[in-house]
């Protein structure tokens, strides 16, 4: 007999298993794990039907830059896991950071923006959008009125990342959306240092989130990707014209690869914070060190607030050493298990010098604003046994 298939309600599914089975669509083959479609292009049984599927009319795949069933089911299952309405995946974390704000903006309008800001973001708001005639104030995130002060006519965007690259400062996403809806302004947030894992944004007021697939979803050093997190609305009417049009459409081997490594992204996520916090606590005693910054040391200066919007610290550690760059260079030049590399998120535990690579181009004085000293290191925690990394960190510091 055959068995009857019942339509499952997602909605009320556990984090868990919207991770390994949110948007799953086997083909009419039963496969185990979710179908790689590896075609640019569809064919249909007539013309009247290609007609249909361009106007709307149908549902259907046109185009691969339009949508490919891989790539869907990406998206369908970051939508499940954020609770949201709609997701549109990218082909990089900055197409999405790109495409959730340039969809919005025309000529002559301002958007508002904590200076915390990463490397490339810094560059679209200061350097690419302004071209198009496009404004921007960079505030101080943590400062609410600054926030209000920077409201024009013309804002339409609030754009924020929290935890911040690479200072971690941590913003009350609630208290600036509040803010952003009394005066119809998007509020767009970069979760990508939190994860969904660790910090939901919807429930905060976020109206748009952008995430780096490349980072924790891959989280294996292997593809790049993106998406964009919103309301249907946002998507059908804003993000998806633009981003059809422009083309960083994500490729469906690499949607693949995330879909199998959102498989186990709570997993990892939540050991590698756990060994970040037991990181950052011994990287306090040791010698050297001026500063460590971490959402869930006592000592960071938002301690009380990330405690709210975070249910974890996060992987990432950033930390100060007291002889500036000769000092974090010589560290970096001894570590034997951490690798130095720009990237973050990964399953290895990474480390770089912002200053001389993330931030570089943004100058000296956009530096200085943000906090990125010299002397600043980004530890990206992986899933190494946490004493054999704080052993790393100890004989590198010369201990």
């Amino acid at each position: 007999m055959k068995k009857s298939v019942k339509e499952p309600n997602t909605a009320k599914w556990g984090e868990s298993t919207k991770l390994v089975r949110g948007g799953l669509e086997r083909s009419h083959h039963g496969e185990t794990a979710e179908a790689l479609y590896l075609n640019s292009g569809f064919v249909y049984p007539d013309a009247e039907t290609a007609e249909d599927r361009f106007s709307g009319e149908q549902e259907g795949y046109v185009y691969a830059r339009y949508g490919n069933p891989t790539v869907t089911m990406f998206e369908e299952r970051l939508r499940l896991l954020e609770g949201a309405e709609a997701c549109y995946a990218t082909a990089s974390g900055m197409a999405a950071v790109w495409g959730a704000l340039a969809c919005q903006v025309e000529a002559g309008d301002h958007i508002v923006a904590s200076k915390a800001l990463f490397g490339s973001c810094y560059q679209i708001l200061t350097s690419i959008l302004p071209k198009f005639g496009v404004t921007s104030t960079l505030v101080d995130g943590g400062d609410l009125d600054a926030w209000r002060a920077a409201i024009t006519p013309k804002t339409k965007i609030f754009f924020l990342e929290t935890p911040s690259n690479p200072g971690l400062q941590v913003f009350d996403i609630a208290a600036v959306a509040g803010i952003a809806n009394a005066n119809g302004i998007c509020v767009v947030v970069d979760n990508i240092f939190a994860t969904p894992i660790v910090q939901k944004t919807l429930p905060l007021g976020a109206d748009v989130i952008v995430y780096s697939g490349t980072k924790h979803m891959d989280g294996q050093g292997r593809v790049l990707g993106g998406a964009v997190v919103s309301s249907r609305e946002f998507k059908e009417e804003k993000l998806k014209p633009f981003l059809r049009h422009t083309g960083p459409s994500l490729s469906p081997f690499n949607a693949w690869v995330l879909l199998k490594g959102m498989e186990t992204l709570k997993l990892r996520v939540m050991a590698q914070c756990d060994s970040a916090l037991k990181v950052a606590t011994a990287l306090e005693s040791m010698d050297g060190v001026a500063r460590v910054i971490y959402p869930w040391l006592d000592s960071h200066p938002q301690a009380a607030l990330c405690r709210k919007q975070m249910t974890a610290g996060g992987t990432m550690v950033t930390f100060e050493l007291a002889g500036s760059k000769p000092a974090a260079f010589d560290m970096l030049r001894k570590l034997a298990i951490i690798d130095i590399s720009n990237n973050l998120g990964d399953a290895k535990s990474l480390i770089t010098h912002p200053a001389t690579t993330t931030h570089r181009n943004i100058g000296q004085q956009a530096r200085d604003e943000m906090g990125v000293s010299d002397g600043m290191l980004r530890l990206s925690v992986g899933l190494e046994e946490v004493n054999d990394l704080i052993g790393d960190l100890k004989q590198a510091l010369g201990a």
